[in-house]
């Protein structure tokens, strides 16, 4: 059954307010809603102007997905995959898929955001009530494959028939932004949580954020970031037997080998990528190599299938 996230949720405070000399508490947090990213939005912001600092992050998400999102026709991503070539492509895109290319290769190619074509072809089939054949399968394979990417600050190309998707990084991205937006309004108490966590400081009052694993156990958060995937856990399928995280190899939905894989890392962009890429690697072995190209992550929790 094909999902999307459907609840955002941002915590944030200020550091104490200097008031004639001595230091005055932050303001009570006041709950403010807003739509993005197809999902309800829930802001909790301790600041004087909480509400203009709650409207500049639903903007800022906003501009994110009109860059970053699939569902968006007019996105800038949505606009390289339907012309093959983007010109003057915007910084957030580069950065997003330079950072996907060094998970590409440090995975030894399993983390791929050129499955898209894949991805779409499992998902049509799916609402048809069935699997694609293998002929359709080798035909979408054959237009996937990293090295059919060109970037440069001025233009990025795809070979004709790719697509790519950012659904591996991009909410791990955008709660980057937003966190580095909050931290300049100069909030300093900040958990964000747009299906991947990204926290700046600790809880108000003091102590890490304390994250509670799905598998069992927590994660004690503080300036950090957090990111589990599942490879169940969406599936195209009814039956919930066919995940969404495609093998590049197969050109099929990787084989359940883990339940679920929760990385951290200092951004969540990477801890994104890496959690989904650690789905689609075989063992403990390789996973903790994989984990270990990139100083500051680590494995949280991998618990077998």
């Amino acid at each position: 059954m094909l999902t999307r996230r459907r609840f955002i949720a941002i915590s944030a405070a200020v550091a104490a307010l200097p008031q004639m000399g001595r230091a005055a508490p932050a303001p009570t947090p006041r709950l403010r809603a807003g739509q993005a990213l197809g999902a309800q939005v829930s802001i909790r912001i301790a600041h004087p102007d909480g509400d203009a600092i709650a409207a500049r992050v639903l903007s800022e998400i906003d501009r994110l997905e009109g860059i970053l999102s699939l569902y968006r026709p007019d996105s800038a991503l949505a606009r390289l995959n339907r012309d093959g070539e983007l010109t003057a492509p915007p910084f957030e895109l580069l950065e997003c898929l330079s950072l996907a290319g060094a998970v590409h290769r440090e995975s030894g190619g399993r983390f791929d955001p050129t499955v898209q074509p894949l991805w779409s072809l499992w998902a049509e089939a799916a609402v048809a009530g069935g699997r694609p054949d293998d002929a359709a399968i080798r035909g979408a394979l054959a237009r996937t494959g990293w090295e059919g990417v060109r970037m440069d600050s001025t233009r990025i190309t795809l070979r004709p028939g790719m697509a790519l998707t950012l659904n591996g990084i991009g909410q791990g991205y955008v709660a980057d932004r937003v966190a580095a937006l909050l931290k300049a309004e100069g909030l300093s108490e900040v958990l964000i949580d747009t299906g991947e966590l990204r926290a700046l400081g600790g809880q108000p009052g003091g102590g890490a954020w304390q994250v509670k694993l799905e598998a069992g156990g927590r994660v004690a958060l503080q300036d950090r970031a957090l990111a589990t995937s599942a490879p169940l856990g969406t599936t195209f399928d009814q039956a919930g037997t066919d995940g969404h995280i495609m093998d590049p190899a197969t050109g099929r939905p990787t084989p359940a080998t883990w339940r679920e894989i929760t990385i951290s890392a200092q951004t969540a962009a990477l801890a994104d990528a890496l959690s989904t890429a650690g789905c689609l690697t075989p063992d403990e072995a390789r996973l903790q190599a994989l984990v270990s190209g990139f100083p500051g992550a680590k494995i949280e929790a991998a618990t077998r299938a």
